[in-house]
């Protein structure tokens, strides 16, 4: 419920008061986190031991079947997502707004509801990830949980093919490029590459995503403008036939 108030009040900021959303974002993420670590005293706080604990921490670490809990929770979750996106009036709507804001304005969406509730939605997701994160490890440290973790997801959205200019992406490609990523860390372990080139190799990536967008976005224009002569170029060549048919004849071939 937290993660959803957060998220509706993000919302509220950016369609109402038409705040800039990287600004609002950014603002949340060191206000949220301050309050955490003044909120623990900058300490990491454990549940302890026991059967509540255990049972906790069994919903996150636990099985069935031999299947971790974690990545069955992450199909449903993809799932439940991947219909609402590409099988919802919603979801039409969002990939419209993403694209075109102004355009999907004036076609008649409600594009603050839409912005609106899609904040609230990753709000909500962020709290069930969070505690699951919790439950996994048994205890709470806000100074160290979740650093530069919107850098991974930034860069997990960039793999799976999402478009940061908006409006492009699927759920399938964000659960392939989150997998490509972790493959990718542990590619960074085997081949001996040191730690602390982890997050360079993480801008890398986005870095890469971003140009390879770009370079698909300018060929796509290529293409439409193309297209677009293709189109026109039969109706000229009508139009000069047209023309020519329509001169008068020469007196000698009335003759």
């Amino acid at each position: 419920m937290g993660g959803l108030a957060l998220g509706g009040i993000q919302g509220f900021l950016i369609t109402r008061l038409k705040m800039q959303p990287f600004i609002v974002t950014l603002c949340g993420l060191l206000i949220y986190r301050g309050a955490a670590r003044y909120y623990t005293s900058d300490s990491t706080r454990g549940f302890g031991y026991g059967d509540e604990a255990s049972t906790l921490s069994n919903i996150a670490s636990g099985n069935i079947g031999g299947i971790p809990n974690t990545f069955i929770f992450l199909i449903i979750l993809a799932l439940i997502l991947g219909v609402l996106l590409h099988r919802s009036v919603y979801g039409r709507w969002l990939y419209a707004v993403g694209k075109n804001e102004e355009a999907a304005r004036f076609s008649g969406i409600n594009t603050n509801l839409v912005i609106a509730t899609a904040y609230v939605i990753s709000g909500g997701l962020a709290g069930v990830s969070t505690v699951m994160f919790v439950f996994y490890t048994n205890s709470v440290s806000p100074s160290s949980f979740g650093n530069f973790y919107e850098l991974y997801a930034i860069a997990a959205a960039v793999l799976g093919g999402c478009s940061l200019r908006g409006g492009e992406g699927s759920i399938l490609g964000i659960v392939l490029g989150t997998a490509l990523l972790q493959v990718l860390q542990n590619l960074v372990n085997i081949l001996g590459i040191p730690n602390s080139l982890n997050f360079a190799v993480m801008g890398t990536v986005i870095l890469i995503g971003v140009l390879a967008d770009q370079q698909l976005q300018a060929r796509r224009r290529r293409k439409a403008a193309l297209a677009g002569l293709a189109r026109t170029a039969p109706k000229k060549d009508s139009t000069i036939l047209q023309s020519a048919t329509a001169l008068p004849t020469r007196t000698g071939d009335q003759a």
